[in-house]
């Protein structure tokens, strides 16, 4: 399956992203690609993959549509988070100088691209 290729993709697609990677349900790494430590990136996604599914949870009890994804910024940088099925997420990290309305057009291509390979 192409994961590393999407991943890479994303990641060179758009100017001061840094990393992406596709978790599993436990938070464990499927793929990534990323410019830094790769462990430091497994740690994060896994955090975040717990963030987002209580976000999901959160979502699932007023009326309203399914969360898509969500920007998290910080002093250092910006993550970006979404799920792939119910199974499945996606974790993107950007530097603060990063454009998020082009990273988040490209995150939403290769999240459909990882949900056409994985189901």
């Amino acid at each position: 399956m192409p994961f590393k290729r999407i991943l890479r993709e994303l990641v060179e697609a758009v100017p001061g992203a840094t990393g992406a990677i596709l978790a599993d349900w436990e938070g464990e790494a499927v793929d990534q690609h990323c410019l830094y430590d790769d462990y430091e990136l497994k740690v994060l996604a896994a955090h975040k993959g717990i963030i987002l599914n209580r976000m999901k949870e959160l979502q699932a009890t007023v009326a309203g549509d399914e969360l898509r994804e969500a920007v998290i910024s910080t002093e250092l940088q910006h993550v970006i988070i979404g799920g792939i099925g119910p199974d499945y997420s996606l974790v993107m990290t950007l530097g603060r100088d990063a454009v998020i309305g082009l990273a988040l057009r490209r995150f939403r291509e290769a999240a459909t691209s990882l949900h056409k390979e994985i189901y």
